[in-house]
């Protein structure tokens, strides 16, 4: 039985989702960039915001799992795909192929048949 307590949680989950998408795009930008040392290229403002975005997203997600079922968790994950595509699609036009289109039909797919059979 899905409840108010459970939508909130969901939007929790999925909201961090989002935003460990949006850190990965933060690091993908970082790593295209050039630097005079190892050191700089992994302490940079960018490349720190983006791994403590990472670790808020890990305590998001633990939080939303004391309500969400283990068996739910995984398919709301599965969003990150979307987000991942849209953004190299947008921010650094990359192709979208058939084969992506294709995955992301059955990502989308397999999200909507889950939430149907409940």
């Amino acid at each position: 039985m899905i409840n108010r307590q459970m939508i909130l949680y969901s939007c929790l989950l999925l909201l961090g989702v989002f935003i460990s998408a949006v850190s990965q795009v933060m690091l993908k930008r970082a790593a295209m960039k050039k630097y005079p040392s190892k050191i700089k290229e992994y302490l940079n403002p960018l490349v720190i915001f983006a791994y403590a975005l990472f670790v808020g997203t890990t305590f998001l997600s633990i939080f939303a799992y004391k309500v969400i079922p283990l068996s739910i968790g995984p398919v709301l994950e599965s969003t990150s795909y979307i987000y991942v595509t849209f953004f190299g699609a947008t921010i650094f036009k990359e192709k979208i192929t058939a084969k992506k289109i294709i995955a992301l039909i059955f990502i989308i797919s397999g999200i909507v048949v889950f939430a149907l059979a409940g």
